[in-house]
């Protein structure tokens, strides 16, 4: 009896924690990011953003440019979070800000098709919330914290001796 009701407990414990889980962290294969259309203004200068999960601005955070693995330009987020780069050319990029990056198709002023944005957006996880409230936005610890909850008071349960 106690060894069905362990199994019956990590049966659950798992369950609990396979519906937590985002897909992507089930997935065989890894996803790789969409790329974003940005049209640079003249000069070829890009226009973004350094966000927090609440969409906030974060500032100072250092912003790399990369083309492949080869760093092309860097710079600092301003007070509400935006950045600027010069002297970009059309092609496809990676910008990382903080913990956060975002892969980027750059078009000259002339070349941008009309569904190109304006400015890239790169979500960082680091910001005014920080601390606490960062840590419980993390869904895999989140999915610890259930699974703990069920799974140490099905432990208890079953290390109690079985009355004759």
């Amino acid at each position: 009896m106690k060894k069905g009701r362990f199994i019956q407990g990590l049966v659950v414990s798992l369950a609990t924690l396979g519906i937590c889980l985002p897909e992507v962290v089930l997935a065989a294969t890894p996803q790789l990011p969409a790329v974003v259309d940005i049209a640079l203004t003249d000069g070829g200068v890009l226009h973004g953003q350094v966000v927090d999960l609440q969409g906030s601005g974060v500032t100072g955070v250092p912003v790399s440019v990369k083309d492949k693995d080869r760093d092309v330009a860097s710079t600092t987020s301003t007070a509400d979070g935006r950045f600027a780069v010069q002297g970009l050319k059309g092609g496809v990029y990676r910008v990382a800000a903080g913990q956060g990056q975002g892969v980027y198709r750059l078009w000259t002023a002339k070349s941008a098709p009309p569904s190109a944005q304006k400015n890239a957006v790169v979500y960082t996880q680091f910001g005014t919330g920080g601390g606490l409230k960062m840590l419980l936005a993390n869904p895999i610890v989140v999915a610890g914290v259930v699974a703990t909850a069920i799974a140490v008071p099905v432990a208890v349960a079953n290390s109690k001796p079985s009355s004759p």
